[in-house]
C-alpha cells in the first residue's frame, strides 16, 4: 500500500469484518470472476494487497498470485490467512514487501497476465507513475483491475450523512477525508479511461461498488446469512446497472493491455 495509507492502517484492520468492507470485497470478487476465468496457468499481481482477501480467493480458484505491499503487519495478516488454507492454495501465493511506486524495480516488463490495484490510486496525489508501472508489468492481452473512489459521485456519502459542507466541496473537487482519517483523492471515470488509453490500456467494462451500503456506519455488523445474500445480490446488480452504478462510492474498472 502507499505511504499515505500508513496512518490509517490500524483503523483499516479494525474494520475488516464490518458490513462496508465485506460488501466491497465480495462484490469486487464477483465482478472479477467474469474477467479472470479459472485458468491455473494465470499469473496475477495484487498491488497493495493488504491482508490479501482477493489474493487468497484467486489462489483458491487456481491462479498463481503475487501480493505486493509495504506493510509488514498486513502481509503478516495475509500469511496468517494462508495458514488456514489447503497446502495447494498456500503454494500459489507469494508475498513481497515493497512500495507500489517502485513496482518496476521489483518486477520486469510483461511479467503478469493480470494486475490488480484496488484501493491504492486514491492515496497518490499523482497516480500517473503508478499507472505507468502497472501498464509495464502486465503482459500484452493481460487484464488490469482498478478499484478507485468515484469522483463523479464524491458528494453522495457526505450528502447522505448530512455533512453539507463536505458535500458542497465535493461537487467540484477530487480530494476528501476518508473513513480511516486519511486524506485521499477520487478519480472520474472519463479521466481515468483517458489516462489508461494513453498507456495502451483499453477499458472493457466498469462497475460500481457499494451503491447502497456506503453510508452505513463504519462499525455496522454483517447481517445474517439470508439478509446478507439478498443485500449482496442487490449490490451486485446495481453495480452493473445504470443509473445506479454511476453513484457508487467506488468504481471497479477492467482494462486490457492492447
Amino acid at each position: 500500500m502507499s505511504s499515505g495509507f500508513a496512518s490509517g492502517e490500524e483503523q483499516w484492520r479494525a474494520r475488516l469484518g464490518t458490513l462496508r468492507q465485506v460488501v466491497r470485497q465480495e462484490v469486487v470478487a464477483r465482478q472479477l470472476e467474469a474477467h479472470l476465468p479459472d485458468e491455473p496457468s494465470r499469473s496475477v499481481l495484487d498491488v497493495g494487497c493488504g491482508q490479501g482477501t482477493q489474493a487468497v480467493r484467486l489462489a483458491r480458484r487456481g491462479h498463481r498470485v503475487t501480493g505486493l505491499d509495504s506493510s509488514a503487519r498486513l502481509l503478516g495478516d495475509l500469511q496468517s490467512a494462508l495458514e488456514a488454507e489447503a497446502p495447494e492454495v498456500r503454494e500459489r501465493v507469494r508475498a513481497v514487501r515493497g512500495d507500489a511506486e517502485r513496482l518496476t524495480d521489483v518486477f520486469g516488463p510483461s511479467s503478469f497476465d493480470a494486475v490488480l490495484c484496488h484501493g491504492v490510486l486514491m492515496y497518490f496525489s499523482d497516480p500517473g507513475p503508478l499507472l505507468d508501472a502497472v501498464a509495464q508489468v502486465v503482459a500484452p492481452g493481460g487484464t488490469v483491475s482498478l478499484l478507485v473512489r468515484n469522483g463523479d459521485a464524491l458528494a453522495m456519502r457526505p450528502g447522505l450523512l448530512g455533512d453539507w459542507e463536505s458535500a458542497g466541496q465535493a461537487f467540484d473537487g477530487a480530494s476528501y477525508l476518508n473513513r480511516i482519517g486519511v486524506a485521499a483523492r477520487a478519480d472520474r471515470l472519463d479521466d481515468l479511461t483517458a489516462a489508461l488509453a494513453g498507456r495502451g490500456l483499453s477499458v472493457r467494462e466498469w462497475y460500481g461498488v457499494r451503491v447502497f451500503t456506503d453510508a452505513a456506519a463504519s462499525d455496522a455488523p454483517v447481517p445474517g446469512h439470508e439478509e446478507l445474500g439478498a443485500l449482496l445480490a442487490s449490490e451486485e446488480r446495481a453495480g452493473r446497472t445504470d443509473p445506479y452504478r454511476r453513484v457508487a462510492a467506488l468504481l471497479h474498472v477492467i482494462a486490457v493491455r492492447e
